[in-house]
């Protein structure tokens, strides 16, 4: 589990061919203070546990089910990519809750600056556009954000000069793919809308009396 705060921008030093998948090789620094072997992190919002772990990189396998669902597939060498420990127990949950199973692939359609800050233009699947409300939140590459506004299958999201600074997507140009998750709560609810019997008692009052 993840927050969606990225904690350093890392970049790709080599990548192999192995039975699973892709072996990536990633420079870092802040993630390798207490990082071991079997530790999990997100790249670019994609869950991947360590396999080595060195001074100045650590190496990660995406299988073929994860490379077919995420930009990682077409990541090349000298990429920047955003990267984030999994979440202990007692930290502080800043953004959301971000398991590091990213849905499907978006593509930005149009960036607008708005002062220091972005507007960033997504389409997403059209699979996902029932799972993400205005206001509700989304992660783009392993960042927790704000839906700002929804329309058919696009969604608009507000980057701060914070956000900008700190992550991948200072780098951001129209028609880059990247990886999105939606909020799992969402999705948990989908399901037990269109599951219900007759006899249940789950129905969209309900779950409006519980905050949903």
């Amino acid at each position: 589990m993840f927050t969606g705060i990225i904690e350093e921008i890392g970049r790709i030093n080599r990548i192999g061919s192995v039975t699973e998948g892709r072996c990536f090789q990633i420079k870092a620094q802040k993630v390798l203070e207490d990082l071991l072997p079997d530790h999990s992190l997100a790249v670019n919002g994609v869950c991947l546990t360590a396999t080595k772990v060195e001074k100045s990189f650590f190496e990660a396998t995406a299988v073929e089910e994860t490379l077919s669902r995420s930009t990682l597939a077409n990541i090349k060498v000298g990429q920047p990519v955003n990267l984030e420990r999994a979440l202990k127990v007692g930290d502080r949950l800043g953004g959301h809750f971000v398991q590091g199973h990213v849905d499907g692939v978006g593509s930005i359609l149009a960036i607008t600056t708005k002062g220091k800050s972005k507007i960033i233009e997504i389409e997403i699947p059209q699979t996902l556009i029932n799972h993400v409300i205005e206001k509700g939140s989304v992660a783009v590459d392993g960042v927790s954000l704000t839906i700002a506004a929804i329309k058919r299958n696009r969604i608009q999201i507000a980057l701060i000069p914070y956000t900008l600074n700190h992550t991948i997507s200072q780098f951001y140009r129209v028609e880059n793919p990247i990886n999105i998750e939606v909020d799992f709560l969402g999705k948990y609810i989908e399901r037990l809308i269109k599951n219900q019997s007759d006899e249940s008692k789950i129905d969209e009052t309900w779950l409006h009396s519980l905050g949903y």
